[in-house]
């Protein structure tokens, strides 16, 4: 059993990324119910929260059934970040999570995200603000370094540990990196071995197939595994590495009514959640997703995404439901 503070998680637990604009609660609800262990909320920024800014405090927004959940903040400067997660505290997460890690240009230009992997000091300085002004476990997500002549994960490891974080998950590419090429765990195996380190190191980094992640955890020896880009449209992910884990077999493909029903629910919650109308508007991103390598589904894609009324949105699904009930996807 893998503990983060008081938070019990089976061995070896799946993790869900926070993940911009996907890990809201209506794709965290799809992700736990196929099995995801832990779960972010998207990264919010310090400031906004400070600012009362409305999409950061909507963030905010966690439910019992998602639980164990943290909400993951992302910031410069010392003082929000502190003043930050005593927001977070109040809506009572199981943990809060610091984001280095965050490669985009508009995050790292505010000297936050993966631009804090310049200046470790930095770094240490404001995850110590976040431990002292919380109750709540801190866990960090972070990457190799900032490019391949700057890996610093071993000296940051310790670092983090020692002002208090309780659990590390190390994206296995440096910043120049991006999400291009290929990631290189053998960095994250090291910080594991690493005698010094006693807190729990998930991965994180191309985790596609129930193989590869077999593959991943026979041969780093990791506490667990965050998947991030092969859950969205694909929450199954989290179902077919377990099986796969418990058994040595693949669960047979999911059906079209498999991914019709998915996408509905996912459609539905976004509208309870999010208003009627922007739930239909922001869901409409993720049907390539769901409906990938579907022979001749391009047409309704089409309709999915140009349909404005609820109603009639709905009564698609079970239209393409009834014109797809024969088919097989390969």
């Amino acid at each position: 059993m893998i503990k983060i503070g008081n938070i019990e998680l089976p061995d070896h637990p799946l993790l869900l990324a926070p993940m911009e604009d996907v890990s809201d609660p209506p794709f965290r609800r799809l992700c736990k119910k196929h099995g995801a262990d832990l779960m972010y909320s998207e990264f919010i920024s310090s400031e906004g929260l400070i600012r009362d800014a409305m999409k950061s405090k909507m963030k905010l927004d966690i439910f019992d059934y998602e639980r164990p959940v943290g909400i993951q903040i992302f910031g410069g400067d010392e003082e929000a970040m502190a003043q930050s997660a005593r927001i977070v505290e109040t809506v009572q997460p199981d943990l809060v999570d610091i984001n280095f890690g965050c490669p985009v240009k508009k995050v790292v230009s505010k000297g936050a995200g993966a631009g804090v992997l310049k200046d470790i000091d930095l770094m240490i300085r404001l995850t110590k603000a976040v431990v002292n002004s919380t109750h709540l476990p801190v866990t960090v997500k972070t990457r190799l370094g900032w490019d391949e002549d700057s890996i610093n994960i071993d000296e940051v490891a310790e670092r983090l540990q020692d002002v208090g974080v309780q659990a590390l998950t190390i994206h296995a590419r440096t910043r120049a990196q991006m999400y291009k090429g290929h990631s290189d765990w053998t960095h994250i195996e090291r910080i594991k071995n690493n005698p010094r380190i006693q807190i729990p190191i998930f991965g994180n980094g191309d985790i596609d197939s129930p193989q590869k992640a077999l593959e991943y955890k026979e041969t780093f020896g990791l506490d667990g595994m965050m998947i991030g880009r092969a859950a969205i449209g694909y929450p199954w992910i989290f179902d077919e590495i377990k099986h796969f884990f418990n058994t040595g077999e693949i669960l047979p493909p999911t059906t079209i009514k498999d991914r019709l029903d998915a996408a509905k629910n996912h459609l539905i919650w976004s509208m309870e959640w999010k208003g009627e109308r922007l739930g239909i508007v922001e869901m409409r991103r993720h049907y390539t997703n769901y409906f990938k390598g579907i022979h001749g589904f391009k047409p309704h894609r089409l309709q999915l995404v140009t349909t404005d009324d609820p109603i009639e949105l709905l009564a698609l699904f079970d239209k393409i439901a009834d014109e797809y009930k024969d088919y097989v996807i390969e």
